[in-house]
């Protein structure tokens, strides 16, 4: 399907979003300006951006194959990961933006440093644990470039992931959170509207909604329940689901970063309902296209293709047969790679920023000027960039299971140390390192029992739900029997239970 006119549009939009980073470039003059852009990032940037950070691949490729796959009892993720931006905002972002404005807080880790005192061992524990779990979350994004590309020019993975790569990287590079800020907003009004009119025309041409729940009714009773007794979406998964997208979404780095970049606290009032709003409508949408999908293979209409993560094309197997069009082909070819992108760079600053500030500045050369901090994260997002692709050469059978491994490793490595840090005056510096620490090896631990289907104990729920509570035990006991964090340190860090004073 490689047609001129496939090939100019995606071009053109490359070609966009490398000059906004060049535009972008000339705003930077020092290590804030490339992490935080200054500052200065107004309400529909920065809701945008909040937007474009949790939707990713697996808005467009995985959330409507997960709906192809399980049908209705999946639905619990449309609610909990456009509510994962609200609760991000809300608990998170009110009280860290507050204390980061008089303390000049450019990452997460300043400000777990300040609170635990620890600017060393908690710094880099969570520096480094934040670059894993940034990692294995990017390389599902890579996943789903590749997958459009391959799709729209019949090119092989391989080739597929290294255009992907280099324009990503490109922009990310030279820009910073400028260029990435704005970049976030005019893929998310792509995303927005391309989903807006395309959703419904692939759910009209499966037959309209009752048809499809009838069609996923008569291939299994249980397609349309809310959950499966005994299934993959019991009701204990569907809790543990609920939290690992809710809170773990909102605690990933590379979203709650976001917080330290607006340039009023009050955007934080209207923010987290309208990212709500807007999120879910697109959400439920691009499940509803999964049904719609799961309806069409049953009847015919279209054919996945014969490949281990089939279920990933669904959407675009059902666009292409609702609009037989080259021409829109391309159009939802740049929607798909707005989406996936808007996740994927913010991704890979998270990664250089964490690497060039938190460890190299902050713990190897803390004489190290601005111009060369910026220069150590452009070469680590290069890096990460090179390691994220070896890791996407061989995706897993669906790409929601790489994302939700990702977001439940981050969910069981910093939701309490965060939690605990802001809301609770008890929490120590051991008690953190021991949470996020005990978090992150019991996440990979009981992920490695998952994913390679080791039945050492009953897992009914989420591998990171398991951690999470691991987490929570160790924070809670290790603070109890640990020296308490200074009154001045926790009155500087705003600690105590209230959103806003």
């Amino acid at each position: 399907m490689s047609d001129i006119i496939t090939i100019v549009l995606v071009a053109l939009y490359f070609l966009l979003l490398v000059g906004i980073g060049i535009w972008a470039s000339k705003k930077i003059h020092n290590m804030e300006d490339y992490v935080v852009a200054g500052r200065s990032l107004g309400f529909w940037v920065f809701t945008l951006l909040m937007i474009g950070s949790v939707c990713s691949g697996m808005s467009l490729l995985g959330v409507s194959g997960l709906g192809y796959k399980f049908a209705w009892p999946t639905i619990w993720e449309q609610i909990a990961v456009p509510l994962s931006i609200a609760f991000c905002i809300i608990f998170f972002g009110v009280k860290m933006y507050a204390v980061a404005k008089k303390s000049g807080y450019i990452t997460v880790q300043d400000y777990l440093a300040h609170r635990f005192e620890s600017n060393t061992t908690l710094r880099a524990l969570s520096a480094l644990s934040g670059i894993v779990v940034s990692m294995i979350y990017l390389a599902g994004q890579y996943t789903a470039v590749s997958i459009v590309l391959m799709w729209l020019f019949k090119i092989p993975h391989l080739w597929a992931l290294l255009i992907g790569a280099a324009i990503v990287t490109t922009y990310t590079v030279i820009g910073g959170l400028y260029a990435v800020s704005w970049t976030t907003l005019i893929q998310g009004i792509v995303l927005i509207a391309g989903v807006v009119i395309m959703a419904p025309i692939v759910i009209m041409a499966a037959g309209g909604f009752t048809h499809v729940n009838e069609v996923m009714a008569s291939i299994n009773p249980s397609n349309v329940d809310p959950w499966v007794v005994g299934g993959v979406f019991s009701p204990e998964y569907v809790v543990s689901f609920f939290l690992l997208l809710t809170i773990g979404l909102a605690c990933a780095p590379h979203v709650i970063n976001n917080v330290l970049a607006v340039k009023d606290i009050r955007y934080f009032k209207w923010a987290p309902l309208i990212a709500f709003v807007v999120y879910g409508i697109v959400m439920f949408l691009l499940k509803f296209s999964g049904f719609a999908g799961m309806s069409m293979v049953k009847e015919g209409m279209i054919v996945l293709p014969d490949v281990k993560n089939a279920s990933d094309y669904i959407f675009v197997a059902g666009v292409e047969y609702a609009l037989p069009n080259v021409f829109l082909w391309g159009i939802l070819g740049v929607i798909i790679l707005a989406a996936v992108m808007s996740t994927t760079d913010r991704l890979m600053l998270t990664i250089g920023t964490y690497f060039s500030w938190d460890i190299y500045k902050k713990i190897l050369n803390p004489d190290a000027p601005d111009n060369q901090v910026v220069r150590v994260s452009q070469i680590s997002v290069f890096a990460a960039a090179a390691i994220t692709l070896l890791m996407a050469i061989s995706p897993p059978d669906m790409l929601v299971w790489l994302i939700w491994a990702g977001i439940g490793i981050m969910f069981a490595t910093f939701a309490v140390p965060l939690l605990a840090g802001l809301y609770w005056r008890g929490a120590t510096r051991e008690g953190a390192i021991a949470s996020m620490a005990l978090g992150l090896i019991s996440a990979l631990f009981f992920g490695a029992l998952s994913y390679f289907k080791i039945n050492l104990i009953a897992m009914p729920m989420h591998f990171s739900f398991y951690a999470f509570v691991i987490s929570v035990i160790a924070m809670i006991a290790i603070s109890m029997v640990t020296k308490k964090t200074s009154d001045k340190v926790l009155d500087e860090t705003m600690t105590g239970w209230y959103i806003r004073k």
